[in-house]
């Protein structure tokens, strides 16, 4: 499949006429991509998060373009079905970003809001609507979907009674400045997001975790999109220190018995 059809795919997975959801499961290197792939996805989301931590850097801008477009690639070609790209803010030249985005074989991005400094927990819409200007023009005919991500509810921005208001008044802004979808990690109250699935034209993405509505519910809420930011990242590196501290304490191997066939994973990657 060319990047071409990838693309084509992952667009037509937004569709909510068609009365699905796209249930995208993020990883953050070829191995996690790989096993995604195979548990079932129809495409994939790279984690922030994840991919800062496994190059030993925090997540929030801790990460180069560079680091994060070689992760990209090998996940991109570690997988067969379509990838979307977290670039956090775009690393200061979003063009750049998007032209390496588009290179890497990548086929979306979700572009953030939040300005990664400490002196305001948002850019102001008009700082966001240039930069999704900017990646619209660079993407050119390529269909690259671009995700706007707003962190109104993740940051906790301004009176609660105000955030939907607020996310909405930044959805409408972000999708005329050709924005294809809209997403708001933090937002899981049902009510929250029946009202902002129904008040903005962008197919909604919503970061689910323990506790949050099912994919299901989420999807009669008016849903299209949901992922899991780094929450499978986290419990990978859960699982590490349980099954490092039971062998460097008992010195048993409990934690070493629900695994992966070696065989299995080896044959997920053919020889180079």
């Amino acid at each position: 499949m060319t990047l071409s059809d990838r693309t084509t795919r992952f667009r037509s997975l937004h569709d909510r006429a068609a009365g699905r959801i796209l249930v995208l499961p993020n990883a953050w290197d070829a191995m996690s991509a790989r096993v995604i792939e195979q548990a079932g996805a129809t495409a994939l989301a790279t984690t922030s998060a994840g991919v800062s931590w496994a190059l030993g850097r925090p997540d929030g801008h801790g990460a180069t373009r560079d680091d994060v477009l070689a992760v990209v690639r090998r996940i991109v070609g570690a997988v067969t079905v379509p990838v979307t790209a977290d670039v956090e803010g775009g690393y200061d030249d979003v063009a750049a970003t998007v032209r390496g985005v588009i290179a890497a074989g990548a086929s979306g991005i979700n572009l953030e809001d939040s300005p990664g400094r400490n002196d305001a927990p948002l850019l102001e819409p008009a700082e966001q609507v240039a930069r999704i200007a900017a990646a619209r023009a660079a993407a050119e005919d390529s269909g690259l979907f671009i995700n706007a991500r707003t962190d109104v509810y993740l940051q906790q921005v301004g009176p609660e009674s105000g955030r939907i208001e607020e996310t909405v008044r930044r959805a409408k802004a972000y999708a005329a400045a050709g924005a294809d979808g809209l997403f708001v990690p933090g937002l899981v109250e049902p009510e929250a997001i029946r009202r902002i699935a129904a008040a903005v034209s962008l197919p909604l993405n919503i970061m689910a975790h323990a506790g949050a509505p099912s994919t299901g519910e989420l999807a009669k809420l008016g849903v299209a999109r949901v992922s899991v930011g780094p929450m499978i990242t986290l419990g990978a590196m859960a699982y590490i220190r349980r099954a490092a501290a039971e062998l460097l304490g008992e010195g048993t191997y409990r934690s070493l018995t629900d695994i992966m066939p070696y065989a299995e994973a080896n044959g997920m990657f053919g020889r180079m």
